[in-house]
């Protein structure tokens, strides 16, 4: 049932909504300063600001929703995203050797971005149906087999890291819903068998590079592992207070490849400093702590697994995209929500977080 939520703003979670807000103006400074190098005309600050309006928008709507609107539509969601995964492959534009943007009058939109959204809906929606029998093997397969529709999808484009985050986000909430140990030590172990395959006749020859230069940067320091050398210099670089926003050597001069969107984390460690980090990373532990809070507080299972979704979608790509700029992690191109340069990424990381006051107001 479609209906608005025109009270209740006595739940809406306000310390949530600013840290969000406050976390991508942080990224639209740090974008702003990879602008400056860019020469006179700035290419990627008035795009962000646009899309930062269009994501307050859409985060504004959501708060307002109720609930059980999300609930109602999880099938059409997800067959929404599944339609748009295929459509894109057919009809999309390649970047960097994926094919995952839809570009129209000058925008651009990214279909995985929204599947995550369709996937921790759908989930949560399967969840709350299984009426907290987690113990058969058919609510083991078939959540299984509708993550790996899309998760299949997205690796035909490929993208490597979306789909690793979908993934993560389906076996996360199967821990958390208390999924048998004997099954979870049977998809841990097939994992392992398909990683082997995927080696073997899946990775393309630059996936197998990256992860062979995050064991061993050096093997190729100019060449593909040169991104990650470089992230390490830059973070390394900003000590305690940073150089100053705009006056990163790394990241000005060019010497640190797609700074405005996968090391964005680096861009801010050398120009803010160990102090901008931490207060970075103070901010997604707010937004982290707010959203299991109100995941204990929803008095449902769908609201409950819904935001814990949302919460794991966040906490799997802020660790992905933070590992890969300190070396930690294999780089996959996961941006790093709510600060990295991208309209889709943007806007889909307030439409969560808008889901989620939505899940408070509700309960």
């Amino acid at each position: 049932m479609f209906r608005f939520l025109s009270r209740d703003w006595c739940k809406f979670d306000w310390i949530l909504a600013l840290t969000t807000v406050i976390l991508s103006l942080i990224g639209l400074a740090a974008i702003y300063s990879v602008d400056l190098s860019q020469g006179q005309s700035l290419s990627y600050t008035p795009t962000q600001i646009i899309a930062l309006f269009i994501a307050i928008f859409v985060f504004f709507i959501a708060s307002q929703v109720h609930v059980s609107f999300y609930e109602t539509s999880a099938k059409w969601v997800y067959i929404l995203a599944v339609l748009l995964l295929i459509g894109v492959l057919f009809f999309g534009v390649t970047v960097r050797g994926t094919t995952g943007w839809f570009r129209l009058f000058g925008f651009s939109f990214q279909p995985a971005e929204f599947a995550k959204v369709a996937l921790v809906i759908f989930l949560a929606w399967r969840i709350d149906r299984q009426a907290r029998r987690f113990e058969t093997w058919q609510y083991l397969v078939s959540t299984l087999t509708m993550s790996l529709i899309l998760v299949g999808c997205i690796m035909l484009q490929p993208d490597f890291g979306t789909a690793l985050i979908l993934f993560g986000c389906w076996f996360g909430l199967l821990l958390l819903s208390g999924t048998r140990k004997r099954y979870i030590a049977a998809i841990i172990l097939t994992g392992m068998l398909v990683a082997a395959v995927s080696w073997f006749f899946l990775f393309k020859p630059y996936q197998k590079e990256r992860v062979m230069t995050f064991v061993n940067p050096t093997l190729d320091p100019l060449g593909s592992g040169y991104n990650v050398t470089q992230s390490i210099i830059a973070v390394g670089s900003g000590q305690l207070k940073g150089r100053g926003l705009g006056f990163g050597s790394q990241s000005q001069l060019h010497f640190l490849p797609e700074a405005q969107t996968d090391f964005i984390f680096a861009v801010i460690g050398e120009e803010l400093g160990f102090v901008g980090l931490s207060l970075v990373m103070l901010l997604y532990l707010v937004v982290l702590f707010r959203l299991v809070r109100i995941a204990r507080m929803c008095r449902n299972d769908f609201s409950s697994y819904l935001v814990l979704g949302i919460t794991l979608i966040f906490l799997l790509q802020m660790s992905i995209n933070v590992g890969a700029a300190l070396g930690l992690v294999p780089v996959t191109g996961v941006t790093l929500p709510l600060l990295s340069y991208g309209g889709s990424s943007l806007v889909i990381s307030f439409l969560f977080v808008g889901i989620a006051e939505s899940a408070a107001r509700s309960s």
